[in-house]
């Protein structure tokens, strides 16, 4: 809708002035969904406002459809272009079905591969869609295997990423060793991806801070160190898992806390 675009450019803007006059808005205040499933939407906006849209290409990786997903409200209301992987033929088709039906002039339409992502094919599937070098936004949800996909993923190199993290995992500093043929709900439904310290360490590693996360604090967003340090700091995993939920999933925790998990510096060596 037209009135959506406008008062999105327009915080586009206000963000840009907020800059100047050195009074620039907390991220954890400009939440707002439009697209995203929760209020990404709106925190990626008002990064993308401090870094600048200097390059409009996302990644999504366990996009289903794309049209929930982290990447649409960019690719309608800002012009981005991109590539929306999933393993469901299904949601490929009915994204397909959904963008096909809002052409315009200036939109470059996405791309979609329907595949399963894993260690072994994610910089191959990505380059054979023509993906390379810097892009703007890397999205991942894949419920399962999402640190370990990162943590090879070489291909590109995002700006900004967004990935889910496991917070019934508590401040546990544990991974769920990667298994390529694994598929949700496996043998747990609790018992997969990496708790939100160890992710936070898997992205400190590969050049990236924790800037904030969702109200309920599972999707962590991180910016390539060196984009606006100063700007958008740094905040601490303790400071975004503070929604009530996020204690309340971890009492789930109980159920397997004695399972196999690659713990502390040990993933490092993988």
């Amino acid at each position: 809708m037209p009135s959506v675009q406008i008062g999105q450019r327009q915080l586009y803007l206000k963000y840009r002035e907020q800059m100047l006059s050195g009074e620039l808005s907390s991220i954890s205040e400009t939440g707002f969904r439009v697209y995203s499933q929760f209020e990404e939407d709106g925190m990626l906006l008002f990064i993308f406002s401090v870094l600048g849209m200097s390059n409009k290409t996302f990644v999504e990786i366990g996009s289903d459809d794309g049209v929930n997903s982290n990447s649409a409200n960019l690719y309608f209301n800002f012009g981005w272009r991109g590539l929306f992987i999933d393993g469901n033929p299904k949601s490929i088709k009915r994204g397909k079905r959904f963008f096909s039906k809002y052409p315009h002039s200036w939109f470059y339409p996405p791309k979609f591969l329907c595949a399963k992502v894993n260690r072994e094919n994610v910089n191959q599937l990505i380059k054979s869609q023509g993906f390379e070098g810097e892009i703007g936004l890397l999205s991942i949800d894949i419920d399962g295997y999402d640190y370990w996909v990162w943590d090879v993923l070489e291909v590109i190199s995002p700006q900004v990423v967004i990935i889910e993290t496991h917070n019934e995992f508590g401040l546990e500093d544990i991974v769920v060793p990667y298994d390529p043929n694994y598929s949700y709900p496996g043998k747990h439904p609790l018992y997969h991806g990496a708790s939100p310290i160890a992710m936070t360490k898997l992205a400190q590693k590969k050049g990236y801070r924790l800037v904030g996360a969702n109200e309920l604090g599972f999707n962590f967003i991180f910016v390539k160190n060196g984009l606006a340090d100063d700007l958008i700091p740094e905040v601490s995993v303790e400071s975004v898992l503070s929604h009530p939920s996020v204690w309340e999933g971890h009492k789930g925790f109980e159920d397997i806390k004695d399972w196999d998990y690659i713990r502390g510096d040990d993933s490092e060596s993988i």
